[in-house]
C-alpha cells in the first residue's frame, strides 16, 4: 500500500468512526427488505463500495442465508459481516457469522477490489420488517 493510499485509509477509518447512530436510513435498491445508516452509506461513497452493500444485500433472503437462519437462530436477529482484504493479491472475502469464533454462515470471494481498508466490519439487525446494516460504532 502507498503512503497515499495509507493516508487515504487512515482518514477514512477516522471518518467511520465518528458515526454514532442516527434514525436516517437508505433503502437498498433491489432487496427492499435491507436498509442501511449513514455511516454504511459513508463507507459505501467515501471507499467506492456501493459493491459491499450490494453483495450483503444480495445475501439476505438468499436460500442459504434462509437455511442459516433457520439452523441458528440468534441469526434472525443479529449478524456480523467481515469484509476482509489481502491487499499484496488485491482480493479479498467477505464473511457472515452468528458470533465471533463462529464459522461463517456465509463466504463470498471477491476476486479484485481496491478497497481502501484492510478489514471492515458491517453489522445486520433485523427489526421484524426490516434488515439494518450499520457500523460497530453505530450500535
Amino acid at each position: 500500500m502507498s503512503q497515499d493510499q495509507q493516508t487515504t485509509a487512515t482518514q477514512l477509518q477516522s471518518e467511520l468512526n465518528q458515526f454514532t447512530g442516527d434514525l436516517e436510513r437508505y433503502r437498498h435498491n433491489l432487496n427492499r427488505r435491507v436498509i442501511y445508516t449513514p455511516g454504511v452509506q459513508h463507507l459505501a461513497e467515501r471507499a467506492g463500495a456501493y459493491w459491499l452493500i450490494d453483495a450483503v444485500a444480495s445475501w439476505i433472503g438468499s436460500d442459504s442465508f434462509n437455511e442459516a437462519l433457520r439452523l441458528d437462530e440468534r441469526l434472525q436477529s443479529l449478524q456480523f459481516w467481515e469484509l476482509a482484504v489481502d491487499a499484496e493479491n488485491r482480493s479479498a472475502v467477505l464473511t457472515a457469522v452468528s458470533d465471533k469464533g463462529e464459522p461463517p454462515f456465509i463466504t463470498q470471494r471477491i476476486p479484485f477490489t481496491d478497497f481502501p481498508l484492510d478489514r471492515v466490519e458491517i453489522w445486520a439487525g433485523f427489526d421484524g420488517r426490516n434488515w439494518t446494516l450499520y457500523l460497530p460504532s453505530e450500535h
